[in-house]
């Protein structure tokens, strides 16, 4: 938290160096995290440019975070992000950290664990944005319930709730795959 509020007020007189810091520490995650909601590197490009173009904006502006900067860059991808799917239905995603990879030479088995992976990326696709966006950051980014509250907006208990909920869909999608 110091971090962010040192970065913080240097950010907000506009300092090279604390921008540069900025972007070179958030930039990455913020890329793999929409590459994984997007499936598309191109597109996950273009969310970055724009989170952090709104970030400036925000700053210029006199708005923009007072805290948990991580969680209000965050919170801006995953907006550009439900805008992007609004305007069209999201794809398949690339969620390569869902498949385990073959270890031994056994074929049925690494076909097996393809076909379960290929599942859970297909049902993870059929979540709300709010349900995905909590199952990227906690199982993917491997982030703690406290800094996804603070990503959404939400209370710890509300994150809870819709980790919860987002699990049981998925269980529900994957049994009825299954069954059918």
């Amino acid at each position: 938290m110091t971090f962010d509020r040192d970065v913080l007020r240097r950010v907000r007189r506009f300092e090279q160096s604390a921008l540069a810091g900025v972007y070179d520490r958030y930039s990455t995650d913020l890329f793999r995290y929409a590459v994984r909601l997007l499936g598309d590197s191109d597109l996950a490009e273009e969310c970055v440019a724009e989170t952090f173009s709104r970030f400036l904006r925000a700053l210029h502006d006199g708005a923009g975070p007072q805290q948990h900067l991580r969680a209000y860059l965050y919170r801006v991808a995953h907006n550009w992000i439900t805008d992007h799917y609004r305007r069209q239905p999201p794809p398949t995603l690339p969620l390569e950290d869902f498949e385990e990879l073959a270890d031994s030479n056994d074929t049925a088995q690494a076909v097996a664990r393809r076909l379960e992976s290929e599942q859970l990326r297909a049902a993870v696709v059929l979540l709300t944005p709010d349900q995905r966006q909590v199952v990227v950051l906690k199982f993917l980014e491997d982030w703690r319930n406290e800094e996804i509250a603070h990503a959404m907006g939400r209370s710890v208990g509300s994150v809870k709730s819709l980790q919860h909920r987002a699990l049981a869909a998925l269980e529900r999608i994957l049994i009825r795959e299954e069954a059918g």
